[in-house]
């Protein structure tokens, strides 16, 4: 669609549901914006909680998240272009 997500078929997601919320935010992004944008939504739905700092990667699970679902969406755009 232009260079804009059309849709996304989540396989696997979160366990808090977060994955299905944030894919409704980045339909009809730009695929430059889109994986930064679900790795930021799936942190606002995250039920994790944000103060448990994991020792060996120093971050928040909710940081974790984000960025396994942006590196996730920027994977499947590369095997769909």
């Amino acid at each position: 669609m232009n260079g804009k997500i059309a849709s996304v078929t989540v396989v696997r997601g979160a366990p808090c549901g977060a994955t299905w919320e944030a894919v409704k935010k980045v339909i009809g992004l730009s695929v430059e914006k889109a994986p930064i944008r679900i790795g930021l939504e799936v942190q606002f739905f995250c039920s994790a909680d944000p103060a448990g700092w994991d020792p060996i990667f120093g971050k928040s699970p909710v940081h974790f998240a984000g960025n396994v679902h942006c590196q996730a969406l920027e994977k499947a755009l590369k095997q769909h272009s």
